[in-house]
């Protein structure tokens, strides 16, 4: 059976959603191929589309699924008796829209053996009717990467002083034991995680050091899900390559819960750690259920300068509870914190987005905010009680956007975004401003879109 596995965007990063999948596929038999026209241009796949029996799309995140609900026509024109298939974790939270797109089958959760037995379902007869959502327990086989673009072609690593470095990208677990309420995982494993087995994640990065890789990232949704596992797997992957760094997402509950591994990430190499902090204020901290405070942030920012490792920050800035002097005073909170160098400026620009099946619409709050379901943009779609605030976010947008065309630096970015913050605010209203250091260099992934 000839099968199309096909990746729409993955934050700049080579696939594990293809390379897992590919070598369960290739183990049960099936002719594998696996296009991600995030880097490769369409018309190079389409001899291979028109001769697939099962078209596979593979949908972690917001902009994928909008991306693959645009292609979804062309791939039913150009193949129109193929089995169109969509998986991964956005695919369950929109199964009306995608199905009525065409999408006969829906796969989430740990898909790997629902995609082979689908495989296997429409080899042998009319294919069979498949959960849209398995956390069974998994053994993965190695990724299959070899007929995926190279590496070099993917977000790479900028050091200072020390050009560019070639990035991997791999995943020690699924899931997360949380249920923020403003996070897509929640909706489809709520609560609950799965890991990858050690082994197979160390195979993973061997391969990929062998094919180039110079410095990994975890994509896990938090790498402390399960502690004892990352320490196994961080400790190994420095064992066998001292030369190779990383980066991992960490929950700030857990930076303070295992502050004792601070420094063993540190010693094993990881540049730095992307927490989903969310906001800076209490109010919204406790709307998200994030579990944390501001007084936690400022804690596990403070234990990790203490080991020596670099805390970047995510935020949701936008929301609605969001007010214009609020705003101003998250970016006076960074200046003085130090952070305006670790923080990326779209995360400056960030609106809250109100996906299908989210734990916000248990809030009668949010339920009165939101209107009908958007299913274009995948979205419940809300506006903000004060009309200023939704200004603001457009030209604070707007703003991020022609910095980022012109390669300006966060710091330029940063003053610009607050000179339109502040003039929108009495003089009163303005916070006062902490004079920054002198700016620190960061390193960064070139792919700045999460």
């Amino acid at each position: 059976m000839n099968i199309v596995l096909l990746s729409t965007y993955d934050l700049g990063h080579q696939p594990f959603g293809l390379a897992s999948p590919a070598a369960w596929l290739a183990e049960w038999g099936a002719a594998v191929t696996c296009v991600d026209v995030a880097v490769q241009p369409m018309a190079e796949a389409i001899p291979t589309l028109k001769s697939a029996q099962l078209i596979a799309l593979y949908l972690p995140m917001h902009t994928a699924t909008r991306l693959a609900a645009a292609l979804l026509p062309r791939l039913r024109r150009l193949n129109p008796t193929a089995h169109l298939c969509a998986y991964g974790l956005y695919a369950p939270m929109n199964e009306p829209y995608l199905r009525q797109l065409g999408v006969q089958t829906i796969l989430g959760g740990e898909f790997e053996q629902g995609l082979v037995d689908l495989a296997a379902a429409l080899a042998a007869a009319p294919p069979i009717a498949l959960p849209p959502v398995s956390l069974a327990r998994q053994q993965f086989r190695l990724p299959a990467r070899a007929g995926l673009p190279g590496l070099e072609r993917y977000a790479h690593l900028q050091l200072n002083g020390a050009g560019q470095q070639v990035v991997g990208y791999t995943e020690a677990s699924r899931g997360c034991k949380h249920l923020c309420r403003h996070c897509p995982v929640a909706p489809v494993y709520n609560g609950r995680f799965r890991i990858v087995q050690p082994e197979i994640v160390l195979a993973d990065i061997r391969q990929q050091v062998a094919a180039g890789a110079q410095h990994i990232t975890f994509g896990d949704p938090d790498f402390f899900n399960g502690p004892a596992h990352a320490r196994h797997v961080v400790t190994a992957l420095h064992r066998e390559f001292p030369q190779v760094t990383y980066d991992a997402v960490i929950k700030i509950e857990h930076l303070l819960r295992h502050a004792d591994l601070l420094p063993l990430l540190r010693q094993t190499g990881c540049l730095f750690i992307t927490s989903a902090v969310e906001s800076l204020d209490d109010a919204v901290l406790q709307v998200f259920d994030k579990q944390h405070t501001r007084a936690d942030f400022l804690q596990a920012l403070a234990l990790c300068r203490a080991a020596d490792l670099l805390l970047v920050p995510t935020f949701v800035t936008f929301t609605p509870w969001t007010t214009a002097r609020g705003y101003a005073a998250f970016l006076a909170d960074l200046e003085a914190l130090g952070l305006v160098d670790l923080v990326s400026p779209i995360q400056l620009a960030i609106r809250l987005l109100i996906p299908a099946g989210s734990k916000l619409l248990e809030l009668a709050a949010v339920r009165d905010l939101v209107r009908p379901f958007d299913e274009a943009a995948l979205v419940y779609p809300w506006a903000h009680p004060d009309p200023a605030v939704d200004a603001l976010y457009e030209a604070v947008f707007t703003q991020v956007k022609a910095s980022q065309n012109a390669g300006e630096p966060r710091r330029l970015t940063f003053e610009r975004i607050w000179q339109a913050a502040t003039a929108v605010l009495p003089a009163a209203d303005i916070p006062a401003r902490t004079l920054s250091p002198e700016p620190v260099f960061v390193p960064t992934l070139s792919e700045e879109w999460y």
